[in-house]
């Protein structure tokens, strides 16, 4: 799954690296995306797709590559000075730290506009499915609660964290599984819980992580939460009830797999995440 997720990625960004392209764009963009993530949201849309039946795989690849474009230019942006000001990301510089801000800008407009290219290239084969992707994948990023309204909740004078959490992290989740059973031609509605406890769960990891872990450890400036002021569940609930919380929703994300050939596998891909969510370090703190 994560090579077919690595050849898909690669495919994409190739086809945008033509002569004409500016040469500092294409290496922002390329930094972008090949950062070392863990490619969580592009493996479980291919997972779902999997396991409905997975009958259009070029449009189960160009979902999941036009999710992690959205989750990569998210970050590119997210990294800038106007907001968290990181100058690390996955142990290594961002995109605005190496290439400067205007190019960062720019490298995540550039995935946003590539995802949406990908998607509407694959959709030729199966055009029926097109528009409900689109639809699902636009609602998991823009307004009224996609990851861009995440990122706005963190201008406002105060946000329920709990809306906060569900756009800026949740929003794109329900987007991965949804979207991997309607490329498949499956029914999504079942899979909207999954992406809403698995979202909801790498958000309080995030909030634990920020709060508890080194930027050694974690690859990233630590502490933005309480320097910025922002919502948090560890603010809300202290370590212990955050950690409890985020156990509780991976448990919820296990149960909430619906009956379907790979439901076995899908719940141990959720388990394996779920180890990496909470290392030693976070279990030893909410002790």
């Amino acid at each position: 799954m994560a090579q077919r997720v690595e050849s898909a990625l690669e495919a994409a960004v190739a086809r945008a690296e033509t002569p004409n392209a500016p040469p500092l764009l294409s290496a922002a963009v390329r930094h972008a995306v090949f950062s070392g993530g863990a490619r969580v949201r592009p493996q479980l849309c291919l997972a779902i797709a999997q396991a409905c039946g997975d009958d259009e795989p070029g449009l189960s690849d160009a979902a999941a590559v036009a999710i992690e474009f959205l989750h990569c230019a998210s970050l590119a942006h997210d990294d800038l000075p106007c907001f968290d000001d990181a100058a690390t990301r996955r142990g290594r510089p961002s995109v605005h730290a190496l290439y400067g801000a205007p190019l960062a800008v720019l490298a995540g407009d550039a995935l946003i506009v590539m995802a949406f290219d990908t998607l509407a290239n694959a959709g030729q084969t199966a055009p029926l499915r097109l528009p409900a992707l689109l639809s699902t994948i636009t609602r998991g990023v823009g307004m009224p609660a996609g990851i861009v309204a995440g990122q706005a909740w963190e201008s406002e004078p105060s946000a329920p964290v709990e809306v906060y959490h569900q756009a800026k992290t949740g929003a794109l989740f329900v987007a991965a599984t949804m979207s991997g059973a309607i490329a498949a031609g499956a029914d999504p509605s079942p899979w909207r819980a999954l992406g809403e406890r698995l979202g909801a769960a790498y958000q309080v990891a995030d909030d634990l992580a920020d709060a508890v872990l080194t930027e050694a450890d974690l690859g990233k400036p630590t502490g933005r939460d309480e320097a910025l002021h922002r919502p948090s569940l560890v603010r809300d609930l202290g370590l212990k009830g955050a950690y409890n919380r985020l156990q509780s929703l991976v448990g919820e994300a296990v149960d909430s797999i619906p009956s379907c050939a790979g439901a076995r596998e899908l719940r141990e891909l959720v388990r394996m995440q779920a180890t990496r969510l909470a290392p030693k370090q976070l279990a030893r703190s909410a002790a």
